[in-house]
């Protein structure tokens, strides 16, 4: 009954609110239906929707797919700082690197659920009731790793808010070991999807040891770098609060997770082209294209520019310092990330394919509405779950404003 009490005053958050809050649910919906009516085609003729075939079966679905997995990652990037090193101004923001990773996992299923083509099939991805084929399916492990991590941040976000909602303090020997384990479940489902591509031996782009590795410290950069940014809108259009050195120390961090991954990729391309064995095909293709199909290699330098252009902004302590560049340097990362997750690291690993032939794909009309259905459906999602905590965290909304129907205030 109490939670069903908590259930109702959620509800009542999500459903009131200012002009630019109805404005930005109304944006989103708008998305939602426009790239719902592109996903009907593909349901209604199947993956011939989209241009991925026998050649590139893996496309822009499976990138974005690998790219939310890391962003899920990311609220590791302020778990370790808040309750291990006990550091204040992040502790009191943790609880939205876990509503982000919330979000982030549900887009990652969903970007399954489309690319497996027809949705009934996704049942066998639920043990028991379907065919997993575990242990020997490497993604059968990846939904396992992703279910357990989405249930530990849902637990203590629910937690955390259902207490304070309440007016009573969080049960810390509950709290504190799940956060803890949350820190090696974000490590586990990014490096096991990671091995999903491993796990191919016949796409020697893949069959990297570094790969895994070079997964996570893209995670911790991309991850973070959003919530720079919602961090900064929050504070300017609700009573959230966040002190500049938290947003500043968040950078820091992610300086060092830049370096390791630029340091991983030069070891990367120095051991393809200085051995010079067949397989650099591969890298020659995403760095330089073939023949007149160069479009990749567009994409592939404006990711290893932006990335590098974000490390300088972001190493130098008065740029990342300085609230503009640091933004313009969030913005930068994220997308070299993204363009690396959805281009460089999916196309290159099939072309050429395994009879030496090039098929050059490129995300369809279909691919691109569906994809924008998933991600406004998971921006919603984390408006309405980020509009709750901060009703709750920072605004006082509780029982007695429940019960006394005193107005949400943002």
């Amino acid at each position: 009954m109490k939670f069903l009490r908590f259930i109702a005053g959620c509800f009542r958050i999500i459903t009131k609110g200012g002009r630019v809050y109805y404005s930005c649910l109304f944006f989103l919906f708008v998305l939602i239906l426009w790239g719902a009516f592109g996903y009907y085609g593909q349901l209604d003729e199947g993956l011939i929707k989209t241009n991925m075939r026998d050649s590139v079966s893996w496309g822009f679905y499976i990138g974005n797919f690998t790219f939310l997995v890391g962003v899920a990652a990311a609220a590791v990037m302020l778990v370790i700082p808040a309750y291990i090193y006990n550091w204040g101004p992040i502790k009191e923001i943790v609880i939205f690197g876990e509503i982000l990773a919330i979000c982030a996992v549900i887009m990652c299923i969903a970007f399954i659920i489309v690319d497996i083509g027809q949705p009934l099939r996704f049942w066998h991805m639920l043990p028991i009731v379907g065919t997993m084929n575990f242990p020997y399916s490497i993604l059968s492990w990846d939904f396992f790793v992703l279910f357990f991590y989405f249930l530990i941040n849902i637990i203590v976000v629910t937690h955390l808010l259902y207490k304070l909602f309440y007016k009573k303090e969080y049960n810390k020997s509950i709290i504190l070991p799940m956060v803890m384990i949350s820190i090696p479940a974000a490590i586990a489902i990014h490096t096991v999807t990671a091995f999903l591509f491993n796990a191919l031996p016949a796409r020697p782009y893949w069959n990297s040891a570094l790969l895994a590795p070079r997964f996570l410290t893209t995670a911790f950069c991309s991850g973070p770098a959003i919530l720079i940014l919602v961090f900064q809108v929050l504070r300017k259009t609700t009573k959230f609060e966040i002190k500049d050195e938290a947003i500043f120390t968040i950078a820091e961090l992610m300086v060092y997770a830049m370096f390791i991954y630029l340091f991983f990729t030069i070891a990367e391309f120095f051991k393809e082209f200085y051995s010079n064995t067949e397989h650099i095909v591969y890298w020659k293709y995403l760095l330089m294209g073939v023949e007149q199909n160069r479009e990749i290699s567009f994409y592939s330098w404006a990711s290893i520019v932006m990335g590098v252009t974000a490390f300088l902004l972001f190493l130098i302590p008065k740029t990342r310092k300085n609230l503009f560049t640091l933004n313009i340097g969030a913005v930068l990362i994220y997308f070299s990330v993204y363009l690396e997750k959805g281009i460089s690291l999916i196309i290159p690993g099939f072309s050429p394919d395994v009879l030496g032939q090039y098929y050059f794909y490129v995300p369809s009309d279909t691919e691109i509405r569906t994809a924008v259905m998933i991600f406004s459906a998971g921006a919603l999602l984390f408006t309405f779950i980020s509009k709750i905590a901060i009703a709750i965290l920072f605004e006082g909304f509780s029982i007695d404003s429940l019960e006394k129907k005193v107005p949400v205030k943002s």
